[in-house]
């Protein structure tokens, strides 16, 4: 099987733009594998064993949640693992064995009674490529350090930090960063208005 690779580029936002987006955010889905984790498996005789999670991305999580933003999972894969950091983080919009994200896309804003443009969304590899692509022409995304180069070319924001060590805790802090700068720009004037009701 081919697998086309070909960016699906962004096109250019101005400050302005990517903090009236930020401001609108609700929620923000993200990849397990090669995002919350570095992409590796540890195996048993009996199957998969571990994987290794970063506590500033569940401290990424917390302060998403503090400024009004839930966090969904979105994995390919069938993992306990991946169900027990989300019950731990009490992440209840957990989405495992989709093999096409992009058509889970539509019951995903359903779940979580939001509307495209109320969406970012951070992924690492082709399998997250179509739903990013969507998600890009309203919402915001992102991609860790070491994700596919088609992804970082494309994406609004790439990570300075790998999968699996803070990459989606860089993601969080860029977005929020980016919504303190919508509150300082719009002060407290016709906010619900132009900023889709940041509070």
């Amino acid at each position: 099987m081919v697998i086309d690779e070909r960016p699906w580029l962004c096109a250019p936002l101005f400050d302005r733009e990517l903090a009236m987006r930020a401001a609108r955010i609700k929620l923000v889905a993200t990849d397990v594998d090669g995002v919350l984790t570095d992409g590796g498996v540890y195996y048993s005789a009996e199957g998969e064993s571990l994987k290794r999670f970063s506590v500033r991305d569940g401290m990424g999580v917390e302060r998403l949640r503090e400024d009004g933003i839930e966090i969904a999972f979105v994995t390919r894969e069938q993992s306990l693992i991946v169900a027990k950091r989300a019950e731990k983080l009490k992440v209840h919009l957990c989405y495992l064995g989709v093999h096409d994200k992009r058509a889970v896309l539509p019951q995903l804003l359903g779940d979580a009674g939001v509307e495209a443009s109320q969406l970012a969304y951070i992924g690492d590899d082709v399998n997250d490529a179509g739903i990013m692509a969507a998600v890009a022409r309203e919402g915001l995304v992102g991609a860790p350090l070491d994700a596919i180069p088609s992804l970082l070319h494309a994406v609004h924001y790439r990570c300075r930090r790998p999968g699996g060590y803070g990459a989606f805790r860089d993601f969080a802090e860029w977005i929020l960063e980016l919504r303190a700068k919508a509150r300082a720009q719009l002060g407290t004037d016709h906010r619900d208005q132009q900023w889709g009701g940041l509070s």
